[in-house]
């Protein structure tokens, strides 16, 4: 449950030493929440770089290791001392290339208009790429045709107002509150970080909520955008594109899951060369046939009795699963088993 600072004594600690039972300081510097558990994810050196922070009544706050956040609960009267980057839970960046992460920007006609003015710059403007007026890969066989494309109904209003509405409807959800605060301060569809909340919201949406249309409506938000060549951007849209699918089979829109499903496998089809492109279709087969299913992650947690980490390793499961069932199957697991294995684990997350 969130309590209201004001009513608290906070202390500065390093976000490395949050602790079960801390009460943190959310994002917004209005509201409050109690640690429920505490994850620490390593970088590719072994230096503890992320903490994932499980908040009691649900939600997790993605916190630099290094950063300074205000608590209040065990061990915070110790920890005047901590160093790092002041954040206040500030959110961390995800990709190197994304340097627009959530941040405003100028459009070029701002730039432009304030260049020759000694005088303030022209109002900053969050770039929303319109929607495309076709698929990602137009020349692909594979990819949906206009008429296809109009199956995905146009968004009502800007994808800040689709979050915002999201977020309206399900105002005691702590999962989705913390996403759509970071969201609303401005989408930017080239900032890594942004599609994975956008990505994230709407499997809160339907895994956790239940509600299939809030879910599919910001999920339309990643949909229709195009393949840009970066694979860490296009995980989120896949992920979003599956869950999408996955929603139109359960709820009877047969023809509009196809039209997702043609756009999840649309970049497969755009390698131009024919030995490239014979090799790519190969390499892809043997991840669909072995798929990562997080098997040996979910049975340590369960060993160590962390339901915590027990249900974030099954929604990654879910989201592999349901990445298969948007590809039609494998050649080692069929539609029907993977039907069964989504019911399952959205039923564990769910419990």
């Amino acid at each position: 449950m969130t309590h209201p600072p004001a009513t608290q004594h906070y202390s500065e600690l390093q976000a490395g030493s949050l602790q079960t039972g801390h009460l943190l300081l959310l994002p917004d510097g209005e509201r409050s929440a109690e640690i429920q558990s505490v994850l620490v994810e390593d970088d590719d050196f072994g230096t503890p770089a992320v903490v994932l922070a499980t908040l009691t009544g649900g939600g997790i706050l993605r916190i630099a290791a290094g950063s300074t956040v205000l608590v209040a609960g065990p061990g915070s009267a110790s920890t005047g001392e901590a160093n790092g980057s002041r954040s206040g839970a500030e959110t961390v960046s995800e990709e190197s290339d994304a340097a627009t992460s959530l941040q405003v920007v100028e459009p070029p006609a701002a730039r432009a208009d304030s260049a020759g003015e000694s005088g303030a710059p022209a109002a900053p403007a969050v770039v929303v790429p319109p929607r495309p007026a076709t698929t990602p890969a137009t020349a692909a066989a594979a990819g949906p045709s206009e008429e296809e494309l109009a199956l995905i109904p146009e968004p009502s209003g800007t994808p800040e107002s689709v979050v915002g509405a999201a977020a309206a409807a399900h105002p005691d959800a702590l999962g989705v509150m913390l996403l759509s605060d970071r969201l609303a301060k401005g989408i930017n569809t080239k900032s890594g970080s942004c599609l994975k909340d956008l990505s994230d919201l709407a499997h809160e949406l339907f895994v956790t909520l239940k509600d299939a249309e809030g879910a599919l409506a910001v999920a339309d938000v990643l949909n229709v955008l195009p393949f840009d060549g970066n694979p860490g951007r296009w995980t989120s849209v896949e992920a979003a594109l599956a869950l999408s699918s996955y929603i139109c089979r359960q709820t009877g829109k047969e023809d509009r899951a196809e039209v997702y499903e043609k756009l999840l496998r649309a970049p497969d089809a755009m390698e131009t060369d024919a030995f490239k492109s014979r090799i790519n279709a190969k390499i892809r087969q043997r991840s669909l046939n072995e798929p990562n299913l997080y098997d040996k992650e979910i049975f340590r947690a369960i060993d160590n009795s962390n339901p915590d980490a027990e249900r974030e390793w099954r929604l990654l499961r879910l989201e592999a699963l349901m990445f298969l069932r948007a590809h039609g199957g494998s050649e080692t697991i069929g539609l029907k088993e993977l039907e069964r294995r989504i019911a399952n684990e959205l039923e564990s997350v769910r419990a």
